[in-house]
């Protein structure tokens, strides 16, 4: 009898090792299924999309919101940039307000795609690879171009509309704007519908002749395999905003009813800039950075973008603005050497 109870106590603690060690009362997939996901309820699951060195598996969490009524499947995708962190709570709450038995189709999240940079606190994959610049990756691929295939082939294939959920990257800002084809009128609407300051025309296809396979986006895969896809950017990395996250909420609700998904009249929205192009504009050399102009803020040819000074606060170049057009994006880190970002500036339509 003696020596059983240090072999029940070696089970017993065993056990408690093996039951912390797995995600708590939440399903483990493998791939999303939404025909075996519950109708009129709302269901989590962690998918084990990799293992690490250990040979432990790494989970994405999902979620999915499957209504009574067949319908649109929409998806919701944040941080497949591990410091674009204010799409997660706009995720959370968009569930929050919906209602499964109330539900025409379903609504899937992924509030957290990048589940091995967000806890490390980086925007790129381990490898330094930017795993939004991968796709269509490969299923025998390296670590990252293995990951992105299977983000796409185990999760996103599975949806009929897509917002992807960004922000900017450290030492940037951004607005709230949309990544959108302005000349696709499903994709225009989507893009109206979440309450941007900015519409950037950006067909997110590869180039005509395009013969490199992993240089796609999230967007541009998903846009070739016929899902009608959006990239919504929400200002700021590594933190949470409320203005923005609200907002991004908003849109979120306003899709979910232009689809039918739900039972309520889209919320009208102040109109969008509508840009037809942008693009960065760089500091040449080395040096401390102020940029003297706001998100948002509409300029002209000429407008002072930039002063560049030297330790001793000398001002060593002045940058202006090289057209007319918006402040989309900035740079907030005053430290920059040659090729540094300025701003990012839209060009009116």
């Amino acid at each position: 009898m003696l020596m059983k109870r240090p072999i029940l106590l070696c089970i017993f603690l065993l056990s408690q090792i093996i039951a912390w060690a797995q995600p708590t009362a939440i399903p483990v997939i493998t791939e999303l299924g939404l025909a075996q996901a519950p109708a009129g309820k709302l269901s989590k699951y962690w998918l084990q999309i990799a293992s690490n060195s250990l040979s432990e598996p790494i989970y994405v969490p999902i979620m999915v919101a499957k209504g009574l009524e067949d319908g649109p499947v929409l998806g919701l995708t944040a941080a497949i940039h591990g410091n674009e962190l204010n799409g997660i709570p706009i995720i959370q709450e968009a569930f929050r307000q919906v209602d499964p038995t109330k539900l025409k189709g379903t609504l899937v999240g992924v509030p957290g795609l990048n589940a091995i940079s967000i806890p490390m606190d980086r925007r790129r994959f381990p490898d330094e690879e930017d795993l939004n610049r991968l796709f269509p990756g490969k299923e025998n691929g390296d670590e990252s171009q293995q990951y992105a295939w299977r983000i796409f082939n185990k999760i996103v294939r599975h949806f009929d509309y897509h917002i992807d959920l960004h922000t900017a990257s450290f030492g940037r800002i951004n607005s709230l704007y949309v990544r959108s084809d302005i000349y696709n009128d499903t994709l225009m609407q989507m893009a109206r519908l979440q309450d941007a300051d900015i519409i950037l025309h950006n067909e997110g296809k590869p180039s005509a002749g395009q013969v490199v396979a992993a240089s796609r986006t999230l967007r541009a895969e998903a846009m070739l395999a016929g899902i009608h896809s959006i990239t919504v950017e929400y200002g700021d990395p590594q933190v949470y905003q409320p203005e923005m996250i609200e907002r991004g909420v908003l849109g979120v609700l306003n899709t979910l009813s232009w689809l039918g998904m739900i039972n309520r009249q889209v919320v009208p929205t102040p109109s969008a800039v509508v840009c037809k192009k942008s693009y960065w504009i760089y500091v040449d050399e080395g040096g401390l950075l102020e940029v003297p102009v706001e998100l948002k803020q509409l300029l002209l040819k000429g407008d002072r973008i930039g002063i560049l000074r030297n330790p001793f606060g000398d001002i060593i170049r002045e940058y202006f603005a090289p057209e007319p057009g918006i402040v989309i994006g900035k740079s907030s880190n005053p430290s920059n050497g040659n090729g540094g970002r300025i701003i990012h500036l839209g060009v009116l339509r």
